[in-house]
């Protein structure tokens, strides 16, 4: 960074550095401006490497920050940028790459001088750092009156919405979006959530306001285009005598520094390898894109970008509004289903995918007219079967993304007609042919039994088993894994139930006469039982509905038929037990008339006859088992934490929180 400078080592003796940051004043139109923004830098390869640029600048940015007041130096950088954003759309029509060049590397070495500010100062004076100007001895006169910080915000959206996206402008496009990350990134230096600020005002009401629906469109297309940054340019340098740079630049130029931004963050789980991110533009965009989402209303006006998330339209939907929504647009729905599809991998893709399920109405119908739900199932799934590898949050948002879908009954019977082979990653089973619908419930049931031997959360529970009551009433020929696997769970609570009760028994007679605190063995008991009734209901609700669809779970449930016989007089789960005895009974006498060593495939035959010869009357009818997933028991900023921490560990170099690990401890309840 700075003229010449080639290693990190390097800065803070760089001579031209040393003037931007010292006592003496430089005037926006000195030729040294051209001088500073005119260098090249070794890249860094590890985030290691990033984060020794990231400490040397520090003692640089100090220095400004002490001088800036006498200098104005920082306030002339900005307006060189400024400058020089006026006419990037012309450069790029004329493929002026030395412009571009020079504009990234002004705007880069911006940002990296405001996350030492954001982490040294206010606001307020962060605010007076982009008001000090050039002052010469003894001057009075009136000083320029413009907002210096709405100003470059102002132009990093326009910047970002009007520059189109090339192999030229690649890198200063992405580091665009990344200084607006850094602009919000006040929140990772506060315990509590912040709810207003200048730069929150800026981007709220200010003149970024007008801009909000094509902001919005843009990242949302540059998370859809999934475009990989392009190859690091040549260039070539050669120092004169006096000085100066003589330079000869390859296509691309403008790329050259973009691994210095995308290297693996702090707090990255072991083993995963952020420092080779092929998609850097992609993936911040997204995150800027869930920064704005996230942002809390204002006490009179409402969160702008979240109405434009909420409320855009299919670019094939030619239907007029009988109210013209604010903030609206139109955008592909096919290429951002695809996309979405593609990216789930990622916290962020799923964050996405759930806000926009759960808040745009639009894409809800949308994704679920869809013929090939498979694709973007099967992704969410295997996020749950990998569960002990992925954070809690992303597991949480994975599903309450299912329990979204499973409130939709044509998606219930959809999911039982798609047909699937060689499921690559369920390694538990060799699954050579099974329905999406059986998959879904593996998977559902195996996070159950993951969670009740590994994290013991009720509120995964809750989840889980509520995606399960959803579908019950529309399971459709199950497979044999699916039926022993929901049998198996059962048999596994039941286990349970009996071992707290004799823990409950065994220590009430140990201490007979002791007045000291007994365990609470009365709670674990009534959480056990309201799992057990749950798991009652769904079973009974594929019976009521759908049994003859289901024959491999009346087998499931004629193999195991001990289990349930200590339940038929507990009062808890009486009047449920009364369908399931139904059942049994009837299916064990057609069974016995049929004869004794009967084969499997001979059971099965007789359980298929049977199916249809059971009367429905005799089975009691209970309502039916529906779960909406419902955000209303959350605060509005219950996802700020969640956002920030993706942000935190994508590489942005945002490293310098005292707080901010404690604000990521996101109460996953």
């Amino acid at each position: 960074m700075g003229a010449n400078t080639s290693q990190v080592s390097e800065l803070s003796d760089n001579p031209s550095l040393k003037a931007l940051v010292g006592t003496e004043s430089i005037s926006e139109n000195d030729p040294f401006w051209n001088q500073l923004i005119s260098f090249t830098f070794i890249s860094p390869t590890s985030s290691g490497d990033s984060k020794l640029l990231e400490e040397a600048v520090i003692p640089l940015a100090k220095a400004l920050i002490e001088n800036n007041p006498r200098s104005g130096n920082f306030g002339a950088l900005v307006r060189v940028f400024l400058g020089r954003t006026k006419e990037l759309k012309i450069s790029t029509e004329c493929q002026d790459q030395l412009f571009i060049w020079q504009a990234h590397n002004a705007l880069f070495m911006i940002r990296c001088l405001l996350k030492v500010f954001i982490r040294e100062m206010s606001e307020e004076e962060l605010q007076l750092q982009f008001s000090y100007q050039e002052r010469a001895p003894g001057f009075c006169g009136e000083t320029r009156s413009e907002d210096l910080l709405e100003e470059l915000l102002s132009n990093l959206v326009h910047l970002i919405v009007e520059v189109p996206l090339l192999d030229i402008t690649y890198s200063i496009l992405f580091e665009a979006v990344t200084t607006l990350l850094v602009f919000f990134s006040y929140q990772l230096f506060n315990k509590d959530i912040l709810r207003d600020g200048l730069i929150y005002q800026h981007i709220m009401k200010g003149r970024c306001l007008c801009l909000t629906s094509r902001l919005v469109k843009t990242l949302l297309y540059n998370f859809i285009r999934q475009e990989k940054c392009p190859p690091p340019a040549t260039h070539i340098f050669e120092s004169k005598a006096e000085g100066g740079l003589l330079y000869g630049l390859a296509s691309g130029v403008a790329s050259g520094l973009w691994s210095v931004f995308t290297l693996g963050g702090a707090g990255s789980k072991a083993g995963t390898d952020q420092d080779h991110n092929p998609l850097p533009l992609s993936n911040q965009s997204l995150l800027l894109l869930l920064v704005l989402a996230n942002l809390t209303d204002g006490p009179d006006w409402p969160n702008p970008y979240r109405q434009a998330i909420t409320c855009f339209r299919n670019t094939q939907d030619t239907s007029s509004l009988p109210v013209e929504q604010p903030h609206t647009f139109q955008i592909n729905f096919n290429s951002l289903y695809t996309a979405l599809c593609e990216q789930q991998r990622s916290d962020q893709a799923t964050l996405l995918l759930y806000t926009l399920l759960h808040q745009n109405a639009n894409m809800r119908t949308y994704m679920l007219s869809r013929t090939d739900m498979d694709n973007l199932v099967l992704p969410i799934l295997e996020i749950l079967y990998h569960v002990e590898e992925r954070n809690s949050h992303h597991v949480y948002m994975a599903l309450i993304i299912l329990l979204i879908l499973t409130e939709d009954d044509a998606f219930n019977r959809s999911i039982h007609e798609v047909v699937l082979k060689n499921i690559s990653w369920y390694t538990e089973r060799s699954l050579t042919e099974i329905s999406l619908g059986s998959l879904l419930i593996l998977v559902v049931i195996r996070t159950i039994q993951f969670n009740m031997t590994r994290t013991r959360d009720k509120y995964l529970h809750t989840n889980c088993l509520a995606a399960l009551a959803n579908m019950s009433a529309q399971f459709r020929s199950l497979h044999q894994y699916a039926a022993q696997r929901i049998i198996s769970l059962f048999a596994l609570l039941s286990k349970k139930h009996n071992k707290v009760l004799e823990q409950a028994t065994q220590s009430l007679r140990g201490r007979q006469g002791d007045n000291t605190a007994l365990p609470d063995y009365a709670q674990d008991l009534n959480v056990i039982e309201e799992v057990i009734r749950m798991m009652l209901e769904i079973i009974n609700s594929c019976l009521c509905n759908s049994l003859h669809h289901n024959p491999n779970l009346v087998y499931a449930l004629l193999y195991k038929r001990e289990l349930f016989e200590q339940f038929r007089t507990h009062p808890s789960f009486q009047d449920i037990m009364q369908n399931l005895d139904t059942v049994i009974g009837f299916f064990s006498q057609r069974l016995e008339q049929a004869g004794s060593d009967l084969s499997v495939e001979r059971v099965q035959e007789v359980i298929m006859k049977g199916a249809q010869a059971l009367p429905t009357d005799r089975l009691k009818k209970f309502p039916e088992l529906k779960f909406k997933y419902v955000e209303e028991d959350q605060p509005e900023d219950f996802f700020i934490p969640y956002v920030w921490s993706l942000v935190f560990n994508s590489g942005v170099g945002l490293h310098w929180s005292p707080h901010g690990i404690e604000l990521f401890s996101m109460d996953s309840g």
